[in-house]
């Protein structure tokens, strides 16, 4: 299980983090000040550090100095969005930089997209008796080998990737498709039934009136 600091002295903010980083299977650990980051950092090894730049203690940037060593990455999430804070935050070596307030979708696909780009990425997920792995593309329910077509595989994997969040169906069509949303819903509605058939999730792939889908967990 990949290991997450999240380091934020606003609770509300650092415990919404933890909940949703790991309902997708990451262990999540708080600091809700630079002190206590630092010591967790020197104690533990994580795959990734989600810290804010205005701490008590210890602020951000000094953080980040301690961790670049170590080849941590490092996700700063701050309310400081001007041009010049987040060219600053990516020069010191930040690998990603997500202003306040923001959307909680955002910030696992870019989470993720740190963790495949340091080889660290979730490979494997468990769900509802069914056995995804993203590598050889294979999905498996109860032990049984289920065929799904590479869109079928590749909107499965959205929607896990974004459990319990309303996805817009220009936003899923896109992901998947790469292309642009024409306003065409067919396409996305026949796979959406068909991947319900196929893994009997009627009641887990839910509909969301006049948004899209969710898959609630």
């Amino acid at each position: 299980m990949l290991k997450i600091l999240i380091v934020e002295d606003e609770k509300a903010i650092a415990n919404l983090i933890k909940v949703n980083l790991s309902a997708q299977g990451y262990l999540c650990t708080l600091a809700y000040d630079g002190k206590r980051a630092a010591d967790l950092i020197e104690q533990n090894c994580y795959d990734l550090i989600l810290l804010d730049i205005m701490l008590p203690e210890i602020d951000g940037y000094e953080l980040l100095a301690y961790v670049r060593p170590m080849g941590t990455p490092v996700i700063f999430i701050t309310a400081m969005g001007t041009v010049e804070d987040k060219i600053k935050g990516l020069r010191l070596g930040a690998d990603d930089y997500i202003v306040k307030p923001f959307q909680i979708g955002e910030l696992i696909a870019r989470v993720e997209a740190i963790l495949r780009r340091t080889s660290k990425a979730t490979t494997e997920y468990e769900i509802f008796g069914v056995s995804i792995n993203t590598e050889s593309r294979t999905v498996k329910k109860e032990g049984r080998s289920i065929d799904l077509t590479v869109k079928e595989f590749d909107l499965l994997i959205e929607l896990i990737r974004n459990k319990n969040v309303a996805l817009y169906r220009d936003r899923l069509y896109e992901k998947v498709w790469n292309e642009p949303f024409s306003g065409e819903t067919r396409t996305l509605d026949s796979h959406i039934q068909r991947l319900r058939k196929k893994l009997d999730w009627d009641e887990h792939i839910k509909t969301v009136f006049r948004v899209g889908y969710r898959l609630e967990v």
